[in-house]
């Protein structure tokens, strides 16, 4: 199955949403999305505050060990409408020395690991999430993986990028947040970012040989379940056309108190599983790099013994990569 180019395609007429009481103004937005918060998990800045061992399908299709490490560490300062991960950062930035002290702590607990995952609740390369000074520190506790996998928002790719590039034995490899090729959707989410600028931060990343790691919502908000598939499909094309090897398809979910309020208002209501199923399909259908579904807490969407063997396909899937023969 080819890909479909974003250029050869009439873009989905977007509606203004009917009596939501989100901001059209993207000014009012932060205000919006902040008022309907809870309360932060307490945090300590000395410890992760999750990690875990994991086996995923490498790029040469054997299965490769893997470290997640979840830091503490300062907030975003992104507020995006789908974000549910401030919920375990910090409001100030972690004294120097805490972010190698909390991989110390998390790989101590896990068994060895070929690839390791530095996943922090914003942006690697935030001088207030990971201070800089420590990258040294960092490439020292994690010299003995094969690959390191970080995630950043477009907006902080840089020189910091290249210079802990250079700290690294092997390659490094980013992960970024598309959400959407919906254009005005991706407006919408408060993201802060374009397809244009998206597509260059891609293009830095090639240029320096760095792989790109793409995160794509299934279903976001203002969408109805038709086109928020239409959606994720049209995003695993622009994504693949950017040069990834690897996308995430993940299911919206609701849990930050925004999602909460656009679901009372009818304009969100989570995806059906069977639509990250057809999306995954595609993906890996373009034969075009590794596409995964995001299974986090994934049974709140499973309704019906359908959904559960639907759900027992998707693991399989993440596991081999294959689109069984029908």
């Amino acid at each position: 199955m080819q890909s479909v180019s974003l250029a050869t395609i009439s873009l989905v007429p977007f509606l203004s949403p009917k009596m939501t009481t989100y901001p059209a103004r993207p000014q009012d937005r932060n205000a919006w999305i902040l008022a309907r918060r809870g309360q932060k998990n307490r945090l300590a800045p000395s410890l992760p505050y999750a990690s875990l061992w994991e086996e995923e399908i490498g790029e040469g299709g054997d299965s490769v060990s893997t470290a997640t490490l979840f830091l503490t560490n300062r907030e975003c300062p992104y507020r995006c409408l789908m974000c549910d991960l401030w919920q375990n950062t910090l409001d100030e930035t972690v004294p120097l020395g805490a972010i190698p002290a909390q991989i110390r702590d998390a790989l101590s607990t896990l068994a060895p690991a070929r690839q390791i995952k530095l996943y922090n609740a914003g942006s690697f390369f935030d001088p207030k999430a990971i201070p800089p000074d420590d990258y040294p520190a960092i490439a020292h506790e994690i010299a003995g993986f094969e690959r390191v996998i970080v995630e950043c928002h477009p907006a902080f790719l840089g020189k910091r990028t290249l210079t802990f590039q250079q700290m690294l034995k092997g390659p490094l490899e980013v992960a970024m947040g598309l959400e959407t090729a919906h254009p005005q959707v991706l407006e919408m989410l408060n993201k802060r970012i374009t397809l244009d600028s998206f597509r260059k931060a891609a293009a830095t990343l090639a240029k320096n040989s760095i792989a790109l790691r793409v995160f794509i919502l299934l279903r976001p908000p203002f969408l109805s379940e038709e086109e928020g598939l239409f959606w994720a499909k049209r995003s695993l094309d622009f994504a693949f056309e950017c040069g990834a090897s690897v996308c995430c398809v993940i299911p919206v979910r609701g849990g930050n108190g925004a999602m909460e309020q656009l679901s009372a208002e009818g304009v969100y209501s989570p995806p059906r599983i069977a639509s990250l199923e057809e999306a995954v399909l595609y993906g890996l259908s373009l034969g075009q790099g590794r596409v995964f579904a995001d299974l986090w807490d994934i049974e709140r969407f499973a309704e019906t013994p359908e959904d559960h063997a639907t759900l027992s396909r998707l693991d399989h899937l993440n596991r081999t990569q294959r689109i069984p023969n029908t």
